[in-house]
């Protein structure tokens, strides 16, 4: 197993739940992932979500893929810690992949658009085949 497989795999299946600690409760969430590559996880969200405060507080967090199968699927598992970044190329990108954002009045310079990655940490598959098998953790 290898990184670029994770990155195909989360590219594929952009749906996926990303937790967050608020004190010490968990939050989780379903997201739109944006996408991902050599470089890492891309998420984009808002400065007024919840979401935004308490990974500014807490940068760790863990998002789960899932790519429904039959009876039971694929999961993947991914954690690290968050790093937010302020590049103007990629909010361009952000605006251009996904449009709706402008009808909020979005722009490349408004301070609410946030971009975030996962750049380094672990993932693992989940499959019910390797259920009782010890996971194979890819670092990256």
């Amino acid at each position: 197993m290898n990184i670029q497989r994770c990155i195909a795999f989360t590219n594929e299946n952009p749906v996926c739940y990303l937790a967050t600690m608020e004190n010490d409760q968990p939050r989780v969430r379903a997201m739109g992932f944006w996408f991902a590559d050599s470089t890492g996880f891309y998420f984009q969200s808002g400065a007024i979500k919840e979401l935004y405060h308490q990974l500014k507080k807490n940068p760790k967090t863990e998002v789960c893929f899932y790519k429904h199968d039959q009876m039971i699927g694929t999961m993947l598992r991914i954690s690290g810690e968050v790093e937010f970044l302020n590049d103007r190329t990629l909010k361009e990108k952000a605006l251009n992949d996904r449009p709706f954002l402008k009808s909020f009045g979005i722009t490349v310079d408004s301070p609410d658009l946030i971009i975030f990655r996962i750049s380094h940490g672990q993932a693992h598959f989940w499959t019910m085949e390797n259920n009782f098998k010890p996971k194979e953790m890819i670092s990256f």
